[in-house]
């Protein structure tokens, strides 16, 4: 059995006021990731908070626009950056799949002959 993921206080739960009923579940997710981040104890940098939640350069590029340092606390977040910051993680969520695959299964080398599927190795003549 899981637990219910706790509700954000101060800045996060006025921002969470602001989101659709069905916007909410994502908000919670995205804010207790943060929040509870492996470094959140020993190094509280926002910067390697967002590296686990949203992929490449796209913390980065968030926290510049934002005007805010990487070595910023997730606690410095106003209402308006976790919007901000909720918008910015709902666009570089990965495209829901049909269900046709699991999601984990695309690009699996097959172990028959030892290369990605579709390829074969180069026969050598010589």
């Amino acid at each position: 059995m899981s637990r219910p993921t706790p509700l954000p206080t101060g800045p996060a739960a006025e921002a969470r006021e602001q989101l659709p009923e069905d916007a909410l579940p994502g908000f919670d997710r995205l804010v207790h990731a943060v929040l509870a981040s492996p470094g959140a104890t020993r190094h509280p940098a926002l910067g390697a908070a967002l590296r686990g939640q949203l992929p490449g350069t796209a913390g980065v590029r968030w926290l510049h626009a934002e005007g805010l340092s990487p070595t910023a606390r997730a606690s410095d977040l106003t209402a308006a950056h976790w919007l901000s910051l909720h918008e910015t993680w709902q666009a570089n969520q990965p495209a829901p799949r049909d269900g046709a695959r699991p999601a984990g299964r695309a690009g699996r080398a097959d172990s028959r002959h030892g290369h990605a599927p579709g390829a074969q190795a180069i026969p050598r003549y010589f």
